[in-house]
């Protein structure tokens, strides 16, 4: 067919106004919805904002359930030597002060202290978990609102816990509105009843919520009383009675701190299915700070290394034991660590790993979280810990650990540098107790990480090969640390001045300074996975000819790692306690404390370093028929000079008392590094 210009134009024309009628009206959409922004008139800043305090407060701006509040940091307040008299400088703390109207309302975090009230709930089936879509959640999942009930009740806040965890790929979640005003009722009670039952007595203050709050089985609907305004209620009914937070627990253990179980499951549970229950805070309660690490007025301080603890979601699961019957794990060690807790009283307490059983047991570490320092927060002791290779294993990060943790009273955990391999790097210094403070002890804490490579299976599962190291900027940070410590005057003798009367006279078998030294304090060092040197060959006493080296090693096979970029010759043998030529090669770190092998709890001495391991302590860990549990303590005297180290069994037995530095210790290390 020959080409002709007419039937070109024809075609052209045919096709022009359908496609400018499209490009037309595409125009006038993006103009309608994109470009089109109208200017707000006179009459919007009469209308309710989000919240806003011009339109809810009754004169002062802090007063409408958003004030200042007082928190005590674990911080001592005394920097400046400002100490009453007759008290303590770590029993003067400095008061971190919060400003509850500053935080969000919008956002659940159960850690942030909110002081402000909820005023409604509801409860959302939805089809997609939000937690892996929010952006869908959003429009699909929250419950529906209106701009004037958002800027009076608050907007809706998602309680990021989905109560179907264990038992559908679809989500319960439960949904809040949170409020500064002053006119609009505030939730005071909550109440789990089944299907056409009411609370007791009843009023019509209470609700109930539409949509049942059971994930499986029998229909259970929450209900909740909302009664008074924030202007109606007294200061103590603000304080102890105004419901400010709401969080779920799975299992049966106990609720995060400061919070309470509702009197009845959501689900009870059946088989290896976990119970579910809601839990609230009321009012503010912020967890008690840990006073700063010191000695006693004679020179002493305790550490308790509690190792590999493998808690579950679940009461836990006994593994290789003699006791019979024996159920709940979790509980029994809980109960042993007590007991020994009570009996050796420490200054202090060190977790060295594998807090969390991983191994698709913690599932929701916050539940396990809540309960694993549960035996040392009820008896007030100072804590620290670091990470295992199994404490992330099901999903929770190092991060996301480290935030909780630090929520937990006592806690004297740190993040560390960002720049710097893992999570949980970090230092504490333990100082003297009379006014001078003076720094005596170092303990270093390190993240040994989990596992270096692995395969993953068709199904999508990590299988590991290899176990991580310490890598090289690890012994860079260290080395950094460690050159920043400044040396003291050794053997310490504490501030004798006649203005503080007989109370730091020398007590009777004290070490009596014959030659003094410049020198750094001594330092202990915890991290989980050992070195290839643990396993190494120990040094000998030269007074007996003996090796250095006590306690069980040969149960199990090798828990070092394969791969290592030289923590120990390129970072412990070259942080010496002193420059001085004539201070010798003793290292600054005396012992390096290990987790991770649980029926290995020998120390040796390689290169005049103590390497030791704790021993499992946990019921829910692996054993060995014949093996007690047991938990290794350090017990450090003279004002630091004295490492004296022993292990308790779940019997009661003292096993292999020794000194690892200080009087009556073995002879120094006198080879090269």
């Amino acid at each position: 067919m020959a080409f002709s210009l007419f039937r070109l134009a024809r075609f052209i024309r045919s096709i022009f106004v359908p496609t400018a009628s499209i490009v037309a009206f595409s125009c006038l959409l993006t103009f309608i919805f994109v470009l089109y922004q109208p200017t707000p008139g006179p009459g919007s800043i009469q209308k309710l904002g989000w919240q806003s305090w011009d339109v809810v407060s009754e004169g002062s701006s802090l007063a409408s359930g958003g004030y200042a509040e007082s928190v005590e940091a674990g911080s001592t307040g005394s920097e400046s030597g400002s100490v009453p008299e007759g008290v303590d400088w770590w029993n003067v703390t400095a008061t971190e002060t919060v400003d509850t109207a500053s935080l969000p309302l919008d956002v659940w975090d159960p850690l942030m202290q909110h002081d402000t009230g909820l005023s409604e709930i509801h409860i959302t089936d939805c089809m997609v978990d939000p937690w892996f879509v929010p952006s869908v959640a959003a429009d699909f999942c929250f419950p529906s609102s209106t701009k004037e009930d958002d800027a009076t009740k608050g907007k809706w806040v998602r309680v990021e816990r989905n109560l179907k965890e264990q038992l559908s790929l679809k989500s319960l979640n439960v949904y809040y509105r949170r409020t500064r005003r002053h006119d609009i009722p505030l939730i005071t009670e909550l109440r789990v009843l089944p299907d056409k039952e009411t609370p007791s007595p009843f009023s019509h203050a209470w609700k109930r919520v539409a949509y049942p709050v059971s994930p499986r089985g029998d229909k259970r609907y929450l209900w909740y009383k909302a009664e008074k305004t924030w202007r109606e209620m007294t200061e103590a009914e603000r304080k102890n009675s105004l419901v400010t937070e709401i969080d779920v627990l799975f299992g049966s253990d106990q609720p995060w701190y400061g919070f309470e179980k509702v009197d009845q499951a959501v689900y009870d549970g059946m088989r290896n299915i976990e119970p579910v229950w809601l839990t609230y805070r009321k009012g503010i309660k912020p967890p008690p700070r840990a006073p700063p690490l010191h000695f006693s007025r004679d020179g002493r301080f305790k550490v308790m290394q509690v190792a590999d603890l493998h808690y579950s979601v679940s009461v836990g699961s006994c593994r290789d034991t003699v006791i019979s019957p024996c159920t709940a794990s979790d509980n029994l060690t809980n109960t042993l660590l007590g007991h020994v807790l009570d009996i050796e009283k420490p200054d202090m307490v060190v977790f060295t790993g594998d807090q969390l059983n991983g191994q698709g047991y913690t599932w929701d570490g916050r539940s396990v979280l809540a309960k694993f320092a549960k035996a040392v927060t009820e008896r007030g002791i100072p804590w620290a810990a670091i990470f295992g290779n199994h404490d992330d294993e099901d999903g929770m990060t190092r991060e996301a650990q480290i935030k909780y943790m630090q929520g937990l009273p006592y806690s004297l955990v740190e993040e560390g540098p960002k720049d710097v391999h893992g999570v949980g790097n970090y230092v504490l210094k333990v100082k003297s107790a009379d006014p001078s403070k003076t720094h005596l002890l170092t303990l270093y804490f390190l993240d040994s990480g989990s596992y270096y490579t692995g395969v993953w299976d068709w199904w999508g599962i990590f299988h590991p090969t290899e176990y991580d190291y310490l890598r090289q900027n690890q012994i860079d940070w260290f080395l950094q640390e460690s050159s920043s410590i400044d040396a003291i005057e050794r053997p310490f003798i504490p501030d004798g001045a006649k203005d503080l009367g007989g109370i730091w006279a020398r007590q009777n078998g004290q070490v009596v300074p014959g030659e003094r030294r410049l020198a750094k304090p001594n330092a202990l060092m915890f991290f989980h996975i050992p070195m290839q040197e643990s396993y190494s060959a120990a040094d000998v006493n030269p007074a007996t000819g003996l090796p250095l080296d006590v306690g069980q090693h040969d149960l199990e096979e090798s828990g070092a790692a394969k791969k290592q970029d030289g923590f120990f010759h390129k970072g412990l043998l070259q942080a010496l306690e002193s420059d001085h030529r004539a201070g010798g090669r003793a290292t600054e770190v005396k012992v390096v404390a290990n987790g991770h092998c649980h029926v290995t709890e020998n120390c040796r001495r390689v290169k005049g370093v103590w390497l030791c391991f704790g021993g499992g302590g946990s019921y829910s860990g692996y054993g060995k028929i014949g093996f007690d549990r047991r938990f290794r303590i350090y017990d450090i005297s003279d004002y630091g000079e004295t490492i004296r180290t022993y292990k308790r069994t779940e019997h009661d037995d003292i096993v292999d008392d020794m000194i690892l530095a200080g009087r009556a210790a073995p002879p120094p290390y006198e080879g090269t590094a």
